[in-house]
């Protein structure tokens, strides 16, 4: 089992790609970057969870989603051609729909 060992918040500029069809990817903002650690210090790994929630190997990331990598692009490169549209106004895009790492 992991448990997470530090959060911290992610810089501006930073995406999760992730892949809905052979030729259709949707990136979205990386909030917080998450250390992981399995149990009895085995092993470490940094994910970053974006701001629908989903991250890399979680069971109830966005349907048919695959995540692809994370990419850096400098706020003044302007944003990725794929990011995801805003929110209606008044709605945050922040659902927070997931178990917690390591809550079985």
């Amino acid at each position: 089992m992991k448990q997470i060992v530090e959060i911290v918040p992610a810089r501006p500029g930073w995406y999760a790609r992730w892949q809905l069809a052979p030729d259709d990817t949707r990136c979205y903002p990386v909030t917080v970057w998450a250390l992981l650690e399995e149990t009895g210090g085995a092993g470490r790994e940094v994910i970053g969870v974006d701001c629908e929630g989903q991250w890399p190997g979680a069971e109830d990331n966005e349907a048919g989603a695959e995540f692809v990598r994370y990419l850096f692009q400098a706020p003044e490169a302007g944003r990725p051609d794929d990011l995801a549209p805003e929110p209606a106004e008044g709605r945050s895009s922040f659902a927070p729909r997931r178990k917690p790492v390591g809550t079985g």
